[in-house]
């Protein structure tokens, strides 16, 4: 079956109506979407639309619940607490960068820990949140067991999101949206159903060697035998694999100790009730110095990146988030890309919801 070009619209529409069949609130259905639809937008497919069949099982089975059941249980001028009640990752992720951003406006800064939460999508989708209100913004989250610590062999750590988007002037924003691993799980996951290797420093088997086998990978982290991916950097420490083994474990020292959240093995160790924490930060740079002068430094810095000397055969730098911003001009114009399993899924969702696939 051939991929499909499907209208940004028309996305939306088709998963907005699927979360009201499951009784998510209209309110709460529009803000999960707009997470979902803003990663394929920005060519984060791994975890835009593809990812529907995720909430729609969470939705029937009860580890997701419908209805937000978040609350501030710890609360003070610059910080506060919340407690996912298990609802809707997206949801609540929403709701602690607002209060982030709130907070932020009023006393320069404002750091919100959430735990009991779910899968929230991007991290990126929240980073973002802060430059509509020219801030710095700065979202994390644990997730379930996939990567092996540096010269370990059993997965321990989620790939666990990093993201900052800091504003410019002319330029476009600064937005780095990045996961601790080498790649997601979801690219093992392209390469196996392709019958490719996936290139050495990807991941280990249950042996902790590197291992090019996708199916031999996935297998093991399927029967929790051992194996996973490797965090960025790769195995060992020659090309710093324990620097990105060390922003993994980072993730989870503020988004799970610090919230009360699991942590590692933990976070789905439940498979009724997960546990997933998360970090927001939003920061006022005019509390530090002039607002114009802060992203009048950011035009700079990305001008000097992107006019310095280009590698052989390169003809061009860019800064993060310029790909990304790019491709939602292109896509909102031309129509979304989606792959032909993520197509042949949405239609299986319509069809059992009764609700016609936009496609």
């Amino acid at each position: 079956m051939a991929g499909s070009l499907v209208s940004e619209k028309a996305l939306r529409q088709f998963c907005e109506t699927v979360l009201r069949k499951l009784g998510v609130p209209a309110g709460d259905a529009r803000t999960t979407t707009d997470v979902l639809v803003v990663a394929d937008l920005r060519g984060i497919d791994s975890h835009g639309v593809a990812r529907l069949g995720r909430y729609v099982a969470g939705l029937k089975d009860g580890t997701m619940r419908a209805k937000d059941e978040s609350r501030v249980v710890k609360d003070t001028s610059a910080t506060a607490l919340v407690d996912g009640g298990h609802s809707l990752g997206q949801v609540v992720g929403k709701k602690g960068m607002d209060l982030a951003i709130e907070k932020a406006r009023k006393t320069a800064v404002g750091i919100v820990t959430v735990r009991n939460s779910n899968h929230y999508g991007i991290a990126g989708y929240y980073s973002l949140m802060a430059l509509e209100h020219n801030l710095i913004g700065m979202s994390m989250t644990n997730s379930g067991p996939l990567v092996v610590p540096t010269f370990g062999r059993s997965s321990v750590l989620g790939t666990n999101p990093i993201s900052l988007a800091a504003p410019a002037l002319k330029e476009k924003a600064f937005v780095l949206d990045m996961a601790t691993s080498t790649v997601p799980r979801g690219k093992i996951e392209v390469h196996n159903r392709l019958g490719q290797p996936i290139p050495p420093g990807w991941a280990v088997d249950e042996t902790g060697r590197n291992s090019t086998d996708p199916k031999r990978v996935l297998d093991a982290l399927a029967s929790r035998l051992g194996g996973g991916l490797l965090p960025l950097g790769g195995e060992g420490e020659e090309l710093g694999g324990h620097k990105g083994y060390g922003l993994a474990l980072m993730v989870d020292v503020l988004s799970g100790v610090l919230s009360g959240a699991a942590t590692g093995l933990q976070v789905y160790a439940d498979e009724k009730r997960p546990n997933v924490g998360h970090f927001f930060l939003a920061l006022d740079p005019a509390a530090f110095r002039p607002l114009d002068e802060f992203r009048r430094d950011m035009d700079r810095i990305a001008r000097e990146l992107k006019d310095s000397p280009k590698a052989e055969g390169q003809t061009r730098i860019y800064v993060h988030g310029e790909k990304s911003f790019a491709r939602m001009e292109k896509y909102r114009k031309e129509g979304i890309p989606l792959d032909p399993k993520t197509v042949e899924n949405l239609k299986k969702i319509g069809k059992d919801l009764d609700v016609p696939a936009p496609l």
